[in-house]
């Protein structure tokens, strides 16, 4: 394990062997754990005052096929106002199970970065509570961030759905009548 940091050092003496790894180069803080207590250990990041990480950040993912295992790893960014310092936390995740337990208990904004991860990944998050696609459409096959993801699949095309009563839909209608008035002047 690497890194001189204030946190890290905290960090290790406070979590122990939950931490698999750590390092900092810059200002920038990394620790890896593992997904197994994942829960309990945001849970210290959030309340213990001397961290204070009171901000969810991010949370995206990486895909490592072929390089290395897992090969999956979950990346969570944190941030506390108080205290004015960041922390970045890895999970692996293996490919055969692709499921980490949700934040949204201990950050709401974890709702919509969860969705984004299970979207453009597949991974899942266990607990949260309305996992679906938030950038595709529902009939969408697979998770296109993924390495193995074929760039020239077809996916099927469904029907343009109409939205009521949204901010497009009234532009859209706008433009439509703005569209026949300048046809039927020229006519």
């Amino acid at each position: 394990m690497g890194g001189d940091s204030s946190i890290i050092l905290y960090l290790q003496q406070s979590l122990g062997g939950r931490i698999l790894d750590s390092h900092a180069f810059r200002g920038d803080e990394t620790i890896v754990i593992t997904r197994e207590g994942l829960l309990e250990v945001f849970l210290f990041l959030k309340e213990d005052p001397k961290l204070d990480f009171n901000f969810l950040t991010d949370i995206t993912a990486v895909d490592y096929l072929g390089k290395k295992e897992p090969r999956f790893e979950v990346v969570y960014h944190f941030y506390s106002f108080r205290a004015k310092h960041r922390l970045r936390v890895k999970v692996g995740v293996p490919e055969e199970d692709p499921i980490v337990d949700s934040l949204i208990t201990l950050w709401k904004g974890a709702n919509w970065l969860e969705r984004e991860v299970w979207d453009m990944f597949g991974i899942r998050f266990l607990g949260h509570p309305d996992l679906r696609r938030i950038l595709l459409y529902e009939e969408f096959k697979g998770h296109p961030l993924r390495k193995d993801y074929p760039v020239n699949l077809c996916q099927p095309l469904v029907p343009e759905r109409e939205v009521k009563g949204t901010f497009v839909d009234q532009r859209s209608h706008n433009k439509l009548m703005q569209l026949k008035q300048q046809f039927s002047a020229k006519s």
